[in-house]
């Protein structure tokens, strides 16, 4: 099952769930574009944002306000729903409309075969996206597993982006998509707030602070999330150069 946590405020792009994608709401269009892969249930906040869903069949159920993360709000979503503890989840997050099916076909395949207590996805950035603080990057280990996620540049590339060793061993910036199974994702929320998760504002943190495993897979993807007012005008423009 994919759950979608939709909150209604958000910081840099207010009401960014509901914001207009070609017609259609942004939470709206995500859900529909991820339907083409499993059954998607929206984890809404608020009032407003079940009445937009119900508007357009998408299902949905009401979280609390009060959750610090996406992954709780899933978490409770799935208590909500019933679901068995062996159940495969995929959050993924409301401002990823453009999501290409493989990508969440990869995330599923991972969960079902990984004993990692939490799975997610990467792609290869460019140097010119290094220095992009909206753009998460991960640094992982021989094992395909998450060292350490950050806002900043990791690794720090002292003698410069061009060397060798980072062509063989490129930047990976994360994507916002996660797979559990439903006893890990109960234990993730169980887990007190670690510091990291509240300075750098990455839940994935919280897993590492206290020594779990992320199994991360690397994949090709053109899509992009919608952090900033930057972002939506950007996949409005998208939208209407494919209708054209």
């Amino acid at each position: 099952m994919i759950i979608i946590p939709a909150r209604l405020e958000s910081t840099r792009l207010p009401r960014k769930v509901l914001s207009d994608l070609g017609g259609m709401p942004m939470i709206v269009r995500t859900a529909k574009n991820a339907q083409k892969v499993d059954e998607v249930v929206v984890a809404c906040d608020d009032e407003e944002i079940m009445q937009v869903c119900k508007a357009h069949n998408i299902a949905s159920v009401l979280t609390a306000k009060s959750h610090s993360s996406g992954t709780d709000r899933c978490a409770e979503a799935a208590n909500i729903l019933g679901l068995a503890s062996e159940s495969i989840i995929i959050n993924l997050q409301a401002d990823e409309p453009f999501i290409e099916s493989y990508v969440l076909e990869t995330l599923a395949r991972l969960t079902r075969e990984s004993d990692a207590f939490l799975n997610t996805l990467a792609k290869v950035i460019s140097p010119d996206e290094i220095t992009d603080h909206n753009l998460v990057k991960v640094v992982v280990n021989a094992r395909k597993q998450a060292l350490y996620f950050s806002r900043l540049g990791v690794p720090y590339a002292r003698d410069g982006v061009d060397t060798k060793t980072l062509s063989e061993y490129p930047y990976l910036g994360h994507l916002g998509l996660y797979g559990f199974r439903k006893q890990y994702l109960d234990e993730f929320c169980a887990l007190t707030q670690s510091p990291l998760e509240h300075i750098e504002k990455l839940e994935q943190l919280r897993a590492l602070y206290h020594g779990k495993t992320i199994a991360l897979e690397v994949v090709q993807t053109n899509s992009v999330g919608i952090d900033t007012p930057e972002d939506l005008h950007a996949a409005q423009k998208y939208l209407k150069a494919d209708e054209i």
